[in-house]
């Protein structure tokens, strides 16, 4: 995967936009000491490059209904499932994400439900129909943060540096 070089101002462009993904582009500017069409060009070019995927609004799943949070490791009964899997899991609206991964599970699925009743409905009507092997689930309380990963100007931090 290709790494993109981002000179100083690209990497207070993000710092700024990830702590305030509405700062106005103006605002930005200011902080930037340049212009607002400056800002706007470097926006443009980090989501061509595919460094911004877009932004969006995060919905407190809790405030709406879902109160159990679950990461499940499904194990397949073929590696020639992958594919048809991860298609059928995007139709199933409560499961959020979905990793391939190394080690013991094929797929690592996140699932919101509004209950644990409401997550048993779904592993036994909507999981298990997928002909998985088996699932692994975990049950998360509370998630305590979640964040971007941060974006360091290169006197911050630098993991070429030899010491």
């Amino acid at each position: 995967m290709a790494h993109h070089q981002l000179d100083e101002l690209d990497k207070k462009i993000l710092k700024l936009i990830i702590e305030n993904a509405r700062i106005p582009f103006l605002e930005v500017a200011r902080e930037c000491n340049v212009s607002g069409a400056a800002i706007h060009q470097r926006i443009q070019k980090l989501t061509n490059l595919g460094v911004i995927k877009g932004s969006e609004f995060i919905i407190d799943n809790t405030k709406m209904g879902y109160e159990t949070c679950a990461y499940m490791g499904l194990f397949l009964k073929s590696s020639g499932q992958f594919t048809e899997v991860t298609e059928a899991l995007k139709k199933i609206p409560e499961v959020v994400e979905c990793h391939y991964t190394t080690g013991q599970y094929d797929l690592f699925i996140k699932i919101y439900a509004k209950n644990n009743q409401h997550l048993l409905n779904i592993i036994h009507t909507k999981l298990q129909l997928l002909g998985l092997a088996r699932t692994e689930s975990l049950i998360s309380f509370k998630e305590t943060f979640k964040r971007q990963i941060p974006i360091f100007f290169d006197e911050e931090y630098d993991t070429d540096k030899k010491e």
